[in-house]
């Protein structure tokens, strides 16, 4: 078996290394490491998750009470119901069938070949998008307003939350340009002590609520009266399930970075098990976690906040928990909440930065739907950055504008997660477990066509994302249509065999041919037709080049060419997504293993040019001599050293 080698690199200023420095990776082979250098333990990546997910306890209580009013307990305990037994088992199975990062949305991409396979991940990017983009810019602003609001700070931050915001995005960008390493250990401070201020409050608030039962009295009073009987509340409590299904927003962040997650030494990088079992562990712990603070904040805050004070222009609006605090701990440790609350909400979108470094990349460059750039780290930083500046300047950094497009984006990932879980149970054989996922699917569809009819600025938001991600990726698919898209060539040993005795007659001569019959007398014609065409002597021997394409959406690929005799003729054979691209591929490798210059012989083509070129970018043919002419000159600039190709034919 023979395979290219890398053609040598150009070389780089520090500038361009420094922001190429780390790349992205697809799954690697059997001789790769087993993902990038900068790994940890996955209880440091649940701090890493958990500055998005955990955040959400400074708002979920307050929209609960808001929301649920005395029902707010029980509808929170629906959230915890479906967080344990519907989403974490969900997400378990993604972690094990996805184990490097790409989440759900490979799942999916495995069910659908060609253009519309590639057609839903490019949605599923646009919602990915929608979610995760907002999640930094929404988060960003939230923090903006706490700052902006404390009585203690500066009277020159008042009214400022877009220039609070602005600051917060581009300080989050700095230290992603920095590297993960800074991120997570900032982020194992915040959660830390956030989490700690969090216990320090539920539990002085149960302590007010034991030391004064009457609240208890007057809570269940309230149940009663207002609804009759247990099966009014379990219908109303579902009825406000949308407007806290936010609460479940760290699972699809968490598989995202997998890759950030360490393994076991000696881990299949295909199937690194120790990286799944270390994954699962780390979304059980985040989920229990979630679910302990969701029941109690709620209960808490129920309780002990009078409505009026919940509703909008209230003291407790929008900050429930840091009400408590404020109330029921002092001033002093009230303000180290607030403190805390910004801290995590401004560092939220480092979680869903992270989750946009490793799921992006590992699809777009592949599609031929981005440039090579966009899998190094630091470039993404900064388009990311960027484009979060632009959306907190369109929305003011209002935080309310952004909600609806923050819930679409969370709930149509988790939608398309539960599908891909039901459908991937259902092919395994497991019936049982793929109904139930399918009732987990239903109520997440629910959840996303509930907010849409109640918020439809979100879909118009996403629909932004999805056709800015469609518009751009064709266009850079057209655009880098004539690169060389093989990452290398392996000839087997009969391919080998007619090379090496092609090569001993001096140059190689090689007819293209589109394989019909495949049998002798097909051979005996196009050769009797292409020494007449293109005036080949009848001595110089010639070898048969037949490409098959497989799918043509596909972009980058490993050409693989085996050898076969029939009658007597040498025929060379290969499977690509494209067909110009690959013979020009396989002519350069000649090329350079060989130290001759190949000669490529086609015939003319007939028929409408703009149709063949139609059906070379969509179908990976067409006209195939001028392309493969084309790519060529691209690849090797230098006339002398690049291979001819020959046209004959009346």
């Amino acid at each position: 078996m023979s395979e290219s080698k890398a053609l040598p690199k150009a070389p780089m200023g520090r500038l361009k290394r420094w922001l190429l420095a780390d790349v992205v990776e697809d799954v690697p082979g059997p001789q790769a490491k087993e993902g990038r250098s900068e790994q940890h333990s996955w209880w440091q990546v649940v701090c890493l998750t958990g500055v998005d997910y955990f955040s959400t306890l400074g708002y979920i209580p307050g929209i609960a009470a808001l929301a649920a009013g005395a029902l707010s307990p029980i509808a929170t305990l629906f959230i915890v119901l479906l967080t344990l037994f519907g989403a974490l088992p969900m997400y378990r199975r993604v972690a094990e069938e996805s184990p490097n990062g790409q989440g759900s949305i490979s799942m999916l991409e495995r069910l659908l070949s060609f253009w519309k396979g590639k057609v839903l991940v490019l949605c599923l990017l646009g919602f990915v998008a929608t979610g995760w983009l907002v999640t930094i810019t929404l988060s960003a602003a939230d923090a903006a307003v706490h700052v902006a609001e404390n009585p203690l700070v500066s009277s020159f931050l008042h009214d400022r939350e877009v220039l609070i915001t602005l600051v917060l995005l581009a300080l989050l960008g700095a230290i992603f340009l920095k590297g993960f390493k800074e991120a997570i250990g900032i982020a194992i401070i915040i959660v830390g002590a956030y989490l700690l201020l969090n216990l320090v409050v539920v539990g002085f608030g149960f302590y007010e609520i034991v030391t004064h039962p009457q609240t208890v009295d007057d809570w269940q009073r309230e149940l009663f009266t207002n609804y009759g009987n247990p099966l009014l509340m379990v219908g109303a409590s579902l009825l406000v399930f949308p407007q806290l299904a936010l609460g479940l927003s760290g699972f699809e962040t968490g598989v995202g970075m997998m890759p950030l997650v360490r393994g076991d030494e000696g881990d299949d990088p295909e199937r690194p098990r120790g990286r799944i079992r270390n994954t699962r562990r780390m979304l059980t712990v985040a989920a229990l976690i979630m679910s302990f603070y969701l029941i109690t904040t709620s209960f808490v805050t129920t309780l002990l906040i009078p409505a009026r004070e919940l509703a909008p222009g209230g003291s407790a609006n929008g900050r429930a928990l840091a009400y408590v605090a404020h109330n029921y701990l002092g001033d002093a440790l009230g303000t180290l909440y607030d403190l805390s609350t910004i801290l995590i909400l401004a560092f939220a979108g480092a979680s869903a930065m992270a989750g946009l470094l490793n799921i992006v990349p590992r699809y777009l460059p592949r599609y031929g739907m981005a440039p090579e750039w966009a899998r190094a780290i630091r470039p993404l930083v900064l388009v990311y950055t960027a484009v979060a500046v632009v959306v907190t300047i369109i929305f003011s950094a209002d935080v309310d504008a952004q909600a609806g497009a923050y819930a679409t984006g969370v709930l149509a990932m988790m939608s398309s997660a539960a599908f891909a879980v039901t459908l991937s149970a259902w092919r395994g054989g497991s019936r049982l477990l793929a109904i139930v996922f399918g009732l987990v699917t239903a109520v997440f569809f629910y959840a996303l066509v509930a907010n849409e009819i109640e918020r439809p600025d979100g879909i118009v938001i996403s629909l932004f994302f999805i056709g800015a991600i469609v518009a751009t990726s064709l266009i850079s698919r057209v655009y880098r249509s004539l690169e060389l898209r093989q990452e290398h060539i392996e000839l087997d040993e009969t391919a080998l065999r007619f090379i090496e005795e092609a090569s001993h007659e001096g140059e190689i001569h090689i007819v293209a041919n589109r394989r019909q019959a495949g049998d002798k007398a097909e051979y005996d014609n196009k050769e009797t037709e292409q020494r007449e065409d293109n005036h080949i002597p009848r001595n110089v021997p010639i070898i048969f080049l037949e490409v098959e394409v497989e799918d043509a959406s596909e972009f980058e690929e490993v050409l693989e060419v085996r050898g076969v005799e029939v009658g007597g003729h040498k025929v060379m054979r290969a499977v690509s997504s494209v067909v110009p691209n690959a013979i020009a591929a396989l002519l350069l490798h000649l090329r350079d293993t060989t130290g001759k210059t190949p000669h490529c012989y086609f015939g003319w083509t007939e028929g409408n040019p703009i149709v063949y070129l139609i059906r070379y970018i969509l179908f990976g043919e067409g006209d195939t001599a001028p392309v493969t002419h084309e790519v060529l000159r691209e690849a090797e600039p230098n006339p002398e050293r690049r291979p001819a190709i020959h046209v004959g034919g009346r």
